[in-house]
Formats: C-alpha cells, sequence, structure tokens
C-alpha cells in the first residue's frame, strides 16, 4: 500500500580526512501518498543520497524520515517494504529473466506458485513476457531494464525507488521505457520517488518535481509550476530548453510611475512591489518560447550567431548588446550568421529577478498596477 514519504530537516554529511562534505542540507519535503516524485538537479546536489536515505542505504547525520505514521529513520532497508532500481542493471548473468525477476520473492520464502503468478503478472505489465526463458546476456539493454524494473514490481513496495535507471540507454530507448514506467505506477499501489539529472525525464514523467541546488531544496512543486512559476533564477535557468533569457534591467522612477529600464524597452512595474527598489539592478527572465518576431508588447534587437533546426521549429542562438539570447520559432529558419532580427514579447511573460537571484514577480502580476505610494 502506497505511503506518503515525510523528510524532516534532513542533514547528511561526510568527513574525509579532517574535511566536512555536506551533501543533503536541511531538507524539508513531504512527498504524496502515490505519486510519482523526481528529484532532479545537477551532479553533486544531493538527489542520489536523498534517495539513498529514504532507502535505508545512507542515514542521516540529523533529521527524521518517516513512511507515512511510521519512523524508518533506524529501521534497515529490508525492513521499510521499500525497493529499489539502480543506474546499473544488477542482474544475475546465469539466471533466467524468469529467475531474476523473482529471486527476491524467492529470498522472502514466497510459495513456488505464487511466485511464478506475480512474475507472469510483473513481465505482461513490462511487455517481456517472451523473455521469461532467456538470460540477461541474449536481452536488448531496454530488455535489461525492464528485467530490474520487474524483480522491485513482484515485491509489492510501499516505496518504489528509481535511481537514474535510464541514464545508459539510448534515446528511443529511453523514450520508450519512459512510457513503461508511468504504466507501471499506474499498475503499482507505490509512491515513486525517482532520481536523474535529465529534465525532460523529470519533467514529463512526474507529478511533482524536486529541485536540488548544492543540497538544499530550491522548488518542489509540479512541473508546470516549475516552469511558469519559478521561485529563483536558478529554477528558470534549470528548467526549460533552451534556458531562459536573462535581460539586465533597473527600477526606474519616471513621470511619477515606476518602470523596469532595460536596453530599448521600459516595463511598467507597480509601486507597492518597486517603490523601496528605486536605482537596483533587477533581471528579468523571459523563455525562449515566447520571444517572437510575429508580435508583442515590447522589443529589442538580437544579433543572430546560430541557427538551429529542430523538427518544426528553429533555435536561434544570438547576441543583444553583449547579453546572449536564444529565440525558439517555427519562422525564423531563413535566417543567417550576422543577421538583425527584431524579436518581440508580452510583459505578462516575464519573471522579474532581485540581485539575488530571487523571484520578486511574474508577469502577470506586473499588468496589476498600483498608483504611486506616498514616500
Amino acid at each position: 500500500m502506497a505511503r506518503p514519504i515525510h523528510i524532516d530537516s534532513v542533514h547528511k554529511e561526510y568527513r574525509s580526512a579532517g574535511a566536512v562534505h555536506v551533501a543533503v542540507d536541511d531538507l524539508s519535503l513531504s512527498i504524496p501518498e502515490g505519486s510519482f516524485t523526481t528529484l532532479v538537479g545537477p551532479s553533486g546536489c544531493g538527489k542520489t543520497t536523498t534517495l539513498r536515505m529514504i532507502a535505508g542505504l545512507e542515514t542521516p547525520t540529523e533529521g527524521r524520515i518517516a513512511f507515512g505514521e511510521q519512523d524508518v529513520t533506524d529501521l534497515s532497508p529490508q525492513d521499510r517494504n521499500c525497493a529499489m532500481v539502480f543506474q546499473s542493471i544488477a542482474l544475475y548473468p546465469h539466471m533466467t529473466v524468469r529467475q531474476n525477476i523473482g529471486y527476491g520473492l524467492k529470498v522472502q520464502g514466497v510459495p513456488r506458485e505464487k511466485r511464478n503468478d506475480r512474475i507472469e503478472e510483473a513481465a505482461t505489465v513490462l511487455q517481456i513476457s517472451e523473455q521469461l526463458e532467456k538470460m540477461p546476456a541474449e536481452l536488448s539493454g531496454g530488455q535489461q531494464q525492464r528485467v530490474a524494473l520487474g524483480s522491485a514490481f513482484v515485491q509489492d513496495p510501499d516505496v518504489l525507488l528509481l535511481d537514474e535507471p535510464m541514464s545508459d540507454l539510448d534515446a528511443q530507448l529511453k523514450a520508450e521505457l519512459r512510457v513503461e514506467v508511468q504504466r507501471l505506477h499506474q499498475e503499482l499501489d507505490a509512491t515513486m520517488v525517482y532520481v536523474t539529472h535529465d529534465q525532460t525525464e523529470a519533467m514529463t514523467m512526474s507529478d511533482h518535481v524536486v529541485l536540488l541546488n548544492s543540497g538544499q531544496l530550491e522548488q518542489f512543486a509540479p512541473p508546470g509550476e516549475l516552469f511558469d512559476r519559478p521561485v529563483s533564477k536558478y529554477v528558470s535557468r534549470f528548467i526549460g530548453t533552451p534556458s531562459t533569457n536573462l535581460l539586465p534591467a533597473t527600477v526606474v522612477e519616471r513621470d511619477g510611475s515606476y518602470v523596469l529600464d532595460g536596453d530599448g524597452f521600459e516595463i511598467p512595474a507597480s509601486a507597492d512591489r518597486f517603490a523601496n527598489r528605486i536605482g537596483e539592478p533587477i533581471t528579468l527572465g523571459i523563455r525562449p518560447q515566447y520571444l517572437s518576431p510575429d508580435g508583442g508588447e515590447h522589443r529589442f534587437t538580437v544579433i543572430v550567431d546560430v541557427v538551429e533546426q529542430l523538427g518544426t521549429e528553429f533555435v536561434v542562438h544570438g547576441r543583444s548588446n553583449d547579453t546572449n539570447i536564444d529565440v525558439v520559432s517555427s519562422t525564423l529558419g531563413h535566417v543567417n550568421h550576422g543577421d538583425e532580427i527584431v524579436v518581440e514579447f508580452d510583459e505578462s511573460d516575464l519573471f522579474v529577478f532581485d540581485d539575488d537571484g530571487k523571484t520578486i514577480c511574474y508577469g502577470d502580476e506586473l499588468t496589476n498596477h498600483s498608483p504611486k505610494q506616498q514616500r
């Protein structure tokens, strides 16, 4: 039965040769029961360490972990009813697929007939029924990973953990296995936690995404919220391909109103958010998909460097003064290196960040202007 996972002020550090390395720093979050939650972030951000602490393979230096109402912080892995699929495909080469999938059940003492029923069920869900009598060496990489998933599936865990299970597969196999993992989630009454550095996997598969930054929680939200409402410049840049464009600007008071003054454009700003920021540098974020040559409230000029074709869309990499700019459009396939193009955007699509990289407000909040406040 699926259970929620509660991580309360968890801190994990390692000591080596007198030095202290903090892998996870005061992490607190609650993963909903039965959800598919992905831990994502760059290498070294603490995502695998967090997964291993949930599994019981690592013990927190400080803090507690609970499955539902049960504190599992000090429980051994076998006492948590938790299964884990590792990055490396760990199959017994001398056993058939059937034997590999059912090995954990055999160790638990599950009778042969019941064991075979569960193996057949897992094989059907993962579309490997015809491979059950083969040896691992006879399988493709994708089939081997399905076998590893099957060995976890048959244990009927409350919590299923997956540590970058697709990192060694090619693009086509990754796309196929993403569908299989989501199908597995629908079949299995378990809370699933998935680790990846690939934001595409995180955004397409998850109910919730945990984005980590140097061991700390940056944002925990559904994928669409991370894309549309990032809490920081870091989130906006990490989530989305190409990354969010960053345009420098300054808060200026002009003719009794407040504006965000950038290179070639001015964005009206509300007094309640910016009256105390006069003269401050801020950063405007705009996703490449929201820059267009076909219309918008504001505009600036970009000098083209490189054009990439991605199917029906083109990615234009260019510069506006000293700022790198990316534009995604279906109509810019004709431009070349050195060309000047004018791109336009609507203020409602902006993110506004302070000098520390934290989000001040979003573009749809900029459009609701307040009267100038008395100072």
